[in-house]
């Protein structure tokens, strides 16, 4: 008898989607080995055979969350074509992380709790300041980019501008996940910013540089 080949991974992801898909219904107050495996239709035994604890769950949840969204990323960076612009591919990567379909509503919702679990599970906060400082660096590389190729003012911070552009979109996600905003509205002002910052005059004014 030829014995039954498990696929680890498979499995693991398994059990993340299901702890994803309680902590955007419940929080991640409600998860817990029961119910993460009611969820996933399979033992609790089983999910303590991959994940020995909650945080140990948690932690791989947050790499699925990135994984798919480097995979979405990618897609739409190569619809771009070749020798994309800084803004093109600024707005690739930004528009990732608005809820503006139902997959990424959930990841919002779950980004949400994970956010304020990070509060009190260092490892957590460190993985999301990891993601933070990555993303952060990249901005401010595609705005001097577009300073150095004169699709940008001189007279930015990239880094003040990198980060405006974070705050942007975080803002942009807790109005859309509170229907305060529709994804049209949010895609609106988004491209409106973008618009902005991606100009090729100067600003006059040192304070509106930021």
């Amino acid at each position: 008898m030829v014995p039954k080949i498990v696929d680890r991974q498979a499995r693991r992801t398994l059990i993340a989607e299901a702890l994803l898909r309680v902590t955007a219904a419940q929080g991640l107050e409600a998860v817990s080995v029961r119910h993460v495996a009611a969820e996933a239709g399979v033992s609790p035994g089983m999910v303590q055979h991959y994940f020995r604890t909650k945080d140990q769950m948690l932690q791989f949840a947050l790499e699925v969350i990135s994984e798919r969204a480097e995979q979405r990323i990618g897609t739409r960076v190569a619809m771009l074509g070749q020798d994309p612009s800084p803004k093109e591919l600024v707005r690739a990567v930004l528009v990732e992380m608005l809820p503006i379909d139902d997959e990424r509503v959930l990841e919002a919702h779950i980004a949400v709790a994970f956010g304020a679990r990070a509060a009190t599970t260092p490892s957590i906060a460190t993985r999301l300041g990891e993601q933070c400082a990555q993303l952060l660096e990249f901005l401010a590389a595609r705005v001097r980019i577009a300073q150095r190729t004169g699709q940008a003012s001189a007279h930015l911070d990239a880094d003040c501008a990198a980060r405006g552009l974070l705050a942007l979109i975080d803002g942009l996600a807790m109005h859309a996940l509170t229907q305060s905003n529709t994804a049209e509205m949010s895609l609106a002002v988004f491209d409106h910013h973008l618009d902005r910052l991606f100009a090729t005059a100067d600003v006059s004014n040192p304070a509106e540089a930021c």
